[in-house]
């Protein structure tokens, strides 16, 4: 995906939106760090109608229904209902311990196209404790039956760290047991409750490495493989590409030859439990509040979005990488480091073309 010409609206393509910021488990790298209790000033069921209404006006959205955990909202399936009944695609990314034959006979009733789980590790021991709630393990597994005798498509969510690297092929492996239709690896963003992991979030060269172990891995499998808040992949898979000689093209990629690492404000924003809009979950920068301004409106004009569109904004070697168009660094991770969303990836070991000539 191209950043688009300067006054060009680009048009919208996912919406993880937070339907709720409470939740049932304390997972330690939670950007939200969300509870279980219930938050103050949580868009109403007309409110959310009424943004549901305008997501058309940006694109053709797909609608990530998230948290929190988002089966603790009393009228999601209304919600995911309504969406749908606009033509909107609808995904729902639940925890999946609180799945039970009946919701996921509604998901399957109201729309939903697809489920996305987090397995963080292997086994009841190395995900739970991760997860901060025992039995959150085998919870999820339950869940995932359920989602399969439903006739819910479902994905599972890795979150890399540290302690789980060297488990990876062991979630794959229990992934593809389960029949998932797709496995994404997420890398740690040290936001919220991920601040206080610093030990877990893994450095600069580890990254690059698990990157160059995705991209040869995807080759191993017929399961659609996906790096998320991880632009750095779409510049190693051209750098490996070009090696081996491959064209980067759909036919040879699928939808990871057709966009661009770090999308948001470009492609993607994150609504939150209140209506404010950000570029992601991990970035809370206020780009308009859905409640004082048509989301239509955010979408095109926030000061915030319009930077990160505009590869002049950036600074460091992100404004000067010849893969500044299909990467872009993660802009979070340069927000909790620097104080700064346009500067230049922490954890990017690439050495850009002109910092090499000097």
């Amino acid at each position: 995906m191209h950043i688009h010409k300067k006054n060009q609206v680009p048009p919208l393509r996912l919406i993880a939106w937070e339907v709720t910021r409470s939740c049932n488990l304390a997972c330690k790298h939670c950007r939200a760090e969300a509870h279980l209790e219930p938050y103050p000033g949580e868009l109403t069921t007309e409110e959310a109608r009424a943004l549901i209404d305008t997501f058309p006006q940006t694109g053709d959205p797909v609608i990530i229904f998230t948290g929190g955990e988002p089966l603790l909202r009393a009228d999601i399936f209304d919600l995911i209902s309504y969406a749908n009944s606009k033509g909107l695609r609808c995904v729902l990314a639940p925890n999946g311990t609180l799945i039970t034959p009946e919701n996921a006979a509604l998901m399957k009733e109201t729309g939903v196209q697809r489920c996305s789980i987090s397995i963080d590790g292997p086994d009841a021991f190395s995900h739970d404790s991760f997860r901060g709630v025992n039995g959150a393990f085998d919870q999820a597994l339950a869940g995932i039956e359920y989602l399969k005798e439903a006739g819910v498509p479902f994905q599972i969510n890795t979150t890399v760290t540290k302690r789980n690297l060297s488990q990876f092929k062991d979630i794959f492996q229990l992934a593809r047991d389960l029949g998932a239709v797709a496995w994404h690896i997420f890398m740690l963003v040290p936001t919220g409750r991920g601040a206080g992991l610093a030990e877990e979030v893994i450095t600069a060269q580890e990254y690059e490495e698990v990157l160059n172990w995705f991209y040869d891995f995807r080759k191993k499998t017929d399961m659609h493989l996906k790096a998320t808040c991880a632009p750095h992949y779409y510049r190693i898979m051209r750098q490996r590409a070009r090696e081996e000689g491959v064209p980067v093209t759909r036919e040879n990629f699928g939808l990871d030859a057709m966009t661009r690492g770090c999308l948001g404000g470009i492609g993607f924003c994150f609504i939150s439990h209140t209506g404010q809009v950000q570029p992601c979950g991990y970035l809370e920068l206020d780009c308009g509040q859905v409640k004082q301004t048509p989301f239509p409106e955010i979408w095109a004009r926030s000061p915030h979005f319009l930077k990160l569109r505009n590869p002049e904004c950036y600074e460091g070697k992100c404004g000067i990488c010849e893969y500044h168009r299909v990467c872009g660094g993660c802009r979070a991770r340069a927000y909790t480091i620097y104080g700064n969303y346009l500067a230049e990836e922490p954890l990017c070991s690439y050495q850009p073309g002109k910092c090499k000539k000097g």
